[in-house]
């Protein structure tokens, strides 16, 4: 049965790689990316491949949450239903740490960005939809102040905290929605898979990618995780797993929503 789905950060590594199995298998497919030029030549590419729907392309720059609030209202202008929403798109090194709002890029990307676009799109979702979180095997636990952009960490620190924050507000909004909601569940694709992000960031080649498509596809579509929402599959162990403990206290992942709030609010954007 072909899907609607919207793929972020689709335009490199695990996301371009599911991006080509989700197309080719003939769902319609709404990929984003930050860059323009590459985006549009990975829709061609998409496109032109045997059995492929219609793939629609969203530019969006995550790392400013007003592009991203953007980006939903177009979604839901253009569209009255999604059944998978995938949030790919992350960051761990970049030159420039603090996006104009003088916020961590990581926490922006990899955290707060998907929270918002997640919030606005739910109303396309229902209960039968499914929200797919990347995860890692890298988490640590979550300084406030540095989510809120109060206080600086390093890369590492930054992506570590950002990981476990998403899989922390993945069970948050799961216990909140219930039955009422979609599916939304965080996963570790893999540790250290040959993505550009791993090959910059650990200066190593990677391991195959497709171990990471595989779990994506089977998070996005499968009946495997179909009453799991909230939970967290480790890959690497290949199975649902505890995250890190912090990640499994209710009041600490309450925490981590209510700051997500802030930063939201305190953008003018729309926290739930």
């Amino acid at each position: 049965m072909q899907k609607t789905i919207l793929l972020t950060g689709a335009t490199d590594g695990i996301g371009l790689e599911t991006a080509k199995r989700l197309a080719a298998d003939g769902h319609t497919l709404l990929i984003h990316g930050r860059n323009p030029d590459k985006l549009d030549r990975v829709k061609a590419d998409l496109e032109a491949l045997p059995g492929a729907g219609e793939v629609e392309a969203y530019v969006a720059d995550f790392s400013d949450l007003a592009d991203v609030n953007s980006l939903a209202d177009t979604i839901r202008n253009h569209h009255n239903h999604l059944d998978v929403l995938i949030n790919n798109a992350g960051i761990l090194r970049t030159q420039d740490p603090l996006n104009k709002d003088g916020m961590d890029v990581r926490f922006v990307v990899n955290t707060i960005a998907p929270y918002l676009l997640t919030r606005k799109l739910l109303p396309l979702m229902g209960n039968a939809g499914r929200v797919v979180n990347l995860s890692s095997a890298a988490q640590a636990p979550v300084n406030l102040k540095a989510l809120a952009g109060q206080q600086g960490a390093s890369d590492m620190e930054a992506y570590a905290q950002s990981k476990l924050a998403i899989t922390m507000w993945t069970r948050d909004l799961a216990r909140e929605l219930g039955s009422d909601g979609p599916v939304i569940v965080a996963v570790n694709p893999a540790s250290l898979l040959g993505t550009k992000m791993v090959k910059e960031g650990f200066g190593v080649s990677g391991s195959d990618i497709g171990v990471g498509v595989d779990i994506l596809m089977r998070a996005s579509l499968s009946e495997e995780f179909q009453g799991r929402s909230g939970a967290y599959f480790d890959n690497d162990s290949r199975r649902f797993a505890d995250p890190h403990p912090s990640g499994m206290d209710p009041q600490a992942c309450a925490e981590v929503v209510a700051t997500i709030r802030d930063v939201l609010a305190h953008a003018g954007l729309p926290a739930s």
